[in-house]
């Protein structure tokens, strides 16, 4: 694996992001630009099935054995605990109705979660499943506050690895430990946290984990990944169950339902095969790069950004503890309208950045050079 100081990542930019050519784009948090690697692999994709069709099909399954593999990768998980989704909404619901409840049972989580991880648990208030949302305190989820949330009727914590509208990042290993302690199933939302910050499920204890790939991964809207841990795999019931959910084959002259015994039972029907084919290819960039470069230079990014902000006036919100931080930076200045600012750094500078929850919000990538945080530096000292 390639050191961060060994990558000449001007070189990356220049390579894979077409996207600089116009504009600083500090939106990855958001839904990130493909790089190129990944568009000619759908287009690829696209002409051999304008060329062949179905003809194409054995090889289009091979590929997303190859891409569930470096899914694995990523996280150290085994492949038998990976399924593709097509959203990280749509991996929390999987989780949300397959969990065995019973009428009474409660569910811990954030008050500042998004609400792809809020809305899926709310609803199980049918099934007598009550929902409890502890509140950010100086800008920082406490897990002594998470803790005094859980009592006997507990059965899951939720948790996004980065909040989304903060920036403040939890602490997985210590929630991962706390939940074995007292007995519960952990599930993470790590679409903000995964490409900035490792994670290992084979060192840390998450249940379940689910995560889109278009945001720090660099994939396409509606290609995800959903991690169940193997010994939860028939605990769950299966939701959404099809012709990929089965062993055997769907041309059986007598359908059995016979589930898969790993994370494919949740898969149904066709995959998004141009998603996952595109997500594959940004996964497999990331991995040539190296994750720990990847993390490393994305955060180094995120800190020159906290200090050119504050050059320019503008106060960081949140945590400022180095341990609570993450890839993304969020922003506020008295008399200053976010979602204006927001509005002509894109008109007036050609910055892309996110107004969220009533401020600003910055959120870089490898390829942001000098002159996009010179850029941006200009741009927020204007509006």
């Amino acid at each position: 694996m390639v050191g961060p100081h060994t990558i000449d990542w001007e070189a990356v930019r220049i390579a894979e992001f077409p996207v600089a050519r116009r504009w600083a784009f500090f939106d990855h948090a958001a839904v990130a630009p493909l790089p190129r690697r990944s568009g000619d692999a759908l287009r690829a994709w696209t002409a051999r099935q304008e060329e062949d069709g179905v003809v194409a099909w054995p090889d289009n399954d091979r590929r997303v054995e190859e891409i569930r593999d470096r899914v694995a990768k990523l996280i150290q998980a085994h492949r038998d605990e990976i399924a593709f989704v097509n959203s990280t909404t749509h991996g929390i619901s999987l989780i949300a109705e397959g969990f065995p409840w019973h009428e009474g049972d409660t569910i811990v989580t954030a008050a500042d979660e998004y609400p792809s991880n809020l809305f899926p648990w709310m609803n199980l208030a049918g099934r007598g499943v009550a929902v409890r949302q502890v509140p950010t305190r100086d800008g920082r989820i406490g897990i002594d506050d998470l803790a005094a949330a859980i009592d006997e009727s507990t059965r899951l914590l939720a948790i996004s690895h980065v909040e989304f509208a903060t920036g403040f990042r939890n602490d997985l290993d210590a929630l991962g430990e706390l939940c074995r302690a007292r007995g519960i199933a952990f599930f993470v939302d790590a679409i903000q946290g995964l490409g900035p910050h490792r994670i290992d499920v084979s060192r840390t204890p998450i249940d379940f984990l689910a995560a889109d790939g278009h945001k720090w991964l660099l994939g396409p809207e509606g290609a995800g990944i959903l991690y169940v841990r193997r010994e939860w795999i028939d605990r769950l019931r299966t939701i959404g169950v099809g012709w990929h959910s089965v062993v055997g084959s769907y041309n059986a002259a007598v359908p059995e339902l016979r589930l898969r015994p790993d994370a494919r039972r949740w898969e149904g029907g066709s995959y998004n095969l141009a998603g996952i084919v595109t997500l594959g290819a940004s996964i497999e960039l990331l991995l040539e790069w190296g994750l720990d470069a990847v993390s490393s230079r994305i955060l180094d990014r995120a800190e020159a950004v906290r200090e050119l902000a504050a050059s320019a006036g503008w106060t960081i919100h949140g945590s400022n503890r180095p341990e609570d931080r993450s890839a993304i930076v969020v922003l506020e200045r008295s008399g200053v309208d976010p979602a204006a600012a927001a509005a002509a750094l894109r008109r007036d500078h050609g910055i892309v950045a996110a107004c969220r929850r009533g401020r600003i919000r910055i959120s870089p990538h490898v390829y942001n050079d000098d002159s996009d945080l010179e850029r941006l530096r200009v741009g927020l000292s204007a509006v």
